[in-house]
């Protein structure tokens, strides 16, 4: 597959963008006007230097608001477009974006629009240019991609085609299957983006929250499947209009655009190979047919078996360590050769770094995730374009396979073991702690904060790379805004992560905004925090209003409500179960919580969360 971007997807200038597009391994760019207006690069410049780096120049776009106009305009119209014939022979490139009229068409006449298109492909063959005509959804009356293809047909001229942009498709619900009866030598360029399901304008909805491929909601593999089952051969190309993108760093962005492809085309493989091809021209054979375009794929892998460790970094860990004593986690010991302490309860197991650590308060640093193969796994995250992490480690040691999230968190991808034990833990001295016998443990759900500008980049980086399952978000009040939540899963479970995004005003105040925690799931909560309370757990403390607005909505048992009260417990149920859970103060930007989930309760107490909120912002603004 011939991958592409145009450059209206990246921040920066036009150098900056072909420069970017280059090292993250697109094979072309659509040149977006406004870059080429407001650069100091001659279209000759441009021309050589996309040669140096080896990018394609694919599409000039766009070319608005032509068809469907009087003699007049479309006078004026045809000159304009001779000039961007004559411009795109400097750029050397052969393919221009035509829009479906939105502003100026005043004649709604398909014949009409038919001899006007017929006037412009016979003036671009003069130049030998190809016109790809795209229906906008909001096209004054042209939106239907069929619609478009349909005056093409009428035309029947060999320099103009269509555009399949599947935003314009995919917002306005429209039946893709269609595609596949389209002659392919007709579909001149390719456009792909997601976007999260809203509900609102088409048009604000594509100028600003458009994402890329696997970090909205849209079906793209099905999309990109019935474009390959018609034929078509050319570029596969990113056009995504995103205020965040477009404020990020350059080479970042075009990395996790070209991350969105790779993911793409393997998932558009996997539509191929299961889906049974529809009825129709172009559809002969069955799912396992080749196709012109070929697709390629990537180590195939499982979804991590569960969590194998938390790990946080701090320079002084007195807070630390005492905190994970008094919940009752037994402390293994240090690290034979490196400064790093293992503390345990059950199969939940939390590691203290202290290396490199100077003046850095307590955070979530890594997570290790136990999967089948993680040298498989490792490979595929590479080839999605995630960093290698490395960890100096001894002879005799264990060797993790790391990568690194788009927040820098770290994570290790661990051999798993049927029994839940992990070798790597044999390389800890013998602790001092003594647990509670038979006291049971895991790591439930880990929350992490996300920076503004690389939240749907996460979405996308532990969909591709570690088989999560996108939730549907949430958005939680909290004193300082609303904070978006997404939770990525694995089928069954076993892995809960959630990916909050703090209020953009908050960001300045990165101690009292990105605050994360590791949640762990015991079997008998109200012990637990009995114990806790014992050994001088500092609970965060719970308003009484909330125990009073509790009693209101489920009734309880006085005697159970006023244990939840005395122990600074939160509760919620559902049809399915219920749910106990409570949190310790913040240390540094991390804290603890533990829950009990009773029955097949499956959520994570969303009601309780804006209390949590206010309580924290509470305790750390407090003077």
């Amino acid at each position: 597959m011939r991958t592409g971007i145009a450059t209206v997807c990246l921040s920066g200038t036009l150098k900056e963008k072909m420069q970017a597009c280059a090292i993250a391994g697109f094979d072309g760019i659509e040149i977006f006007e406004q870059d080429l207006v407001t650069t100091a690069l001659s279209p000759e410049d441009v021309r050589k230097m996309a040669a140096d780096l080896g990018l394609g120049l694919d599409l000039y776009q766009p070319f608005r608001d032509f068809d469907g106009v009087t003699p007049d305009l479309l006078k004026a119209n045809l000159k304009r477009a001779e000039a961007k014939f004559n411009l795109m022979e400097r750029l050397g490139m052969d393919t221009i974006l035509v829009c479906s009229n939105v502003a100026t068409a005043t004649i709604d006449d398909d014949g009409l629009r038919a001899e006007q298109l017929d006037e412009l492909a016979r003036l671009a063959g003069d130049h030998g240019v190809k016109v790809a005509y795209e229906a906008l959804a909001w096209g004054k009356y042209v939106n239907d991609y069929e619609h478009a293809y349909r005056l093409v047909e009428m035309v029947d001229h060999p320099n103009l085609g269509t555009c399949l942009d599947s935003f314009h498709i995919l917002s306005r619900d429209w039946d893709t299957a269609p595609i596949e009866d389209m002659n392919a030598e007709k579909i001149f360029f390719v456009q792909v983006a997601d976007a999260p399901q809203l509900t609102m304008d088409v048009l604000s909805w594509s100028r600003h929250y458009r994402v890329f491929p696997g970090e909205g909601q849209f079906e793209l593999a099905k999309f990109m499947g019935h474009v390959v089952r018609a034929g078509y051969t050319g570029p596969v190309s990113l056009e995504v209009f995103n205020d965040v993108f477009r404020q990020s760093d350059t080479e970042r962005t075009a990395v996790d655009a070209m991350r969105s492809l790779i993911w793409l085309e393997e998932q558009s493989a996997k539509w191929l190979s299961g889906s049974p091809a529809e009825t129709g021209a172009g559809t002969q054979g069955n799912n396992r047919r080749r196709y012109p375009m070929e697709l390629a794929t990537l180590p195939k892998v499982n979804e991590p078996a569960g969590f194998n460790f938390a790990e946080v970094k701090a320079d002084d860990t007195a807070q630390l360590e005492k905190l994970l004593g008094q919940l009752g986690f037994e402390f293994n010991g240090r690290h034979r050769t490196k400064d790093v302490q293992l503390w345990t309860m059950g199969q939940a197991r939390v590691i203290i770094n202290e290396q490199a650590a100077s003046h850095a308060e307590p955070a979530i640093a890594a997570l290790g995730f136990d999967v089948d193969s993680p040298v498989i796994a490792s490979a595929r995250a590479q080839q999605l374009k995630a960093p290698v992490v490395a960890r100096r480690v001894q002879a005799d040691e264990e060797v993790f396979q790391g990568i690194a999230a788009p927040d820098s968190t770290e994570i290790f991808l661990c051999q798993g073991s049927p029994d839940g034990t992990a070798a790597w833990t044999q390389e800890f001295g013998e602790g001092v702690g003594h647990p509670e016998a038979g006291r049971a443990a895991v790591i439930d759900h880990v929350n992490l904060a996300q920076p503004w500008q690389h939240f749907d980049e996460a979405v996308l980086f532990y969909t591709s790379a570690l088989a999560l399952e996108p939730q549907p978000f949430a958005e939680v009040p909290s004193p300082g805004g609303l904070v978006r939540s997404q939770v990525m899963q694995t089928g069954n479970k076993a892995v809960r992560l959630v990916l909050n995004l703090a209020p953009a005003q908050q960001a300045e105040k990165a101690r009292k905004t990105y605050q994360e925690h590791i949640a762990f799931a015991v079997d008998d909560l109200v012990a637990t925090a009995r114990s806790a309370r014992d050994r001088g757990l500092e609970f965060l403390q719970i308003p009484a209003n909330y125990y009073e607005d509790l009693d209101a909505r489920f009734d309880l048992e006085p005697g159970f409500l006023a244990t939840l009260k005395e122990l600074n417990l939160l509760y919620d149920r559902d049809a399915d179960g219920e749910f106990l859970h409570f949190y310790t103060a913040t240390v540094g930007s991390v804290f603890f919580e533990m829950a009990e989930r009773r029955g097949s309760y499956d959520g994570y107490g969303a009601p309780n969360a804006p209390v949590r909120h206010a309580v924290q912002y509470d305790s750390l603004h407090r003077v």
